[in-house]
């Protein structure tokens, strides 16, 4: 199942990267809202390579899923791979530069199954794509906003 989501922010795109990238400021986020987050790497750097084991409860029952980032293209694309015990996770943001002051980030993810349990619980959320679909497009387009606010709080600082 894909899923799909674009908004325009007015920011210059090397900013907006770099706070999608702020990978630090996204595990202190996902803890504030239960999520338990641990780096199972040792990079220094931010790259490919990173990978993170993530924690969390989803419809009730305890979940995990580990994450790896697979690209990392500056100014322009992160790329991660996720497996959890039922899917597989592909997850790119690519941001775009629309003129010096305004960028365009496009948020895709795929979720593939790797079991049949995993395969039935895709087919039936498949009958309410279009709900699955808006909620995911709100909650790139809170993301952007408040991307956009980083990046005005910068601008007037």
């Amino acid at each position: 199942m894909k899923f799909s989501s674009r908004e325009d922010l007015e920011a210059e795109a090397p900013f907006i990267f770099d706070q999608l990238s702020d990978f630090s400021g996204f595990e202190h986020m996902a803890r504030r809202r239960g999520v338990q987050s641990k780096r199972l790497d040792a990079l220094q750097s931010t790259g490919p390579g990173m990978s993170w084991d993530i924690g969390f409860r989803f419809r009730g029952k305890a979940r995990t899923l580990i994450l790896d980032l697979t690209r990392f293209e500056r100014p322009e694309c992160i790329g991660f791979n996720g497996e959890s015990g039922s899917f597989n996770l592909v997850a790119l943001v690519t941001v775009v530069a629309l003129s010096p002051k305004r960028c365009r980030i496009i948020v895709e993810l795929e979720l593939r199954p790797r079991s049949l349990g995993a395969r039935l619980m895709l087919q039936s959320a498949r009958l309410g794509k279009a709900a699955l679909t808006r909620k995911f497009a709100e909650r790139v387009q809170l993301l952007a906003q408040e991307l956009e606010a980083r990046a005005q709080k910068a601008r007037s600082a």
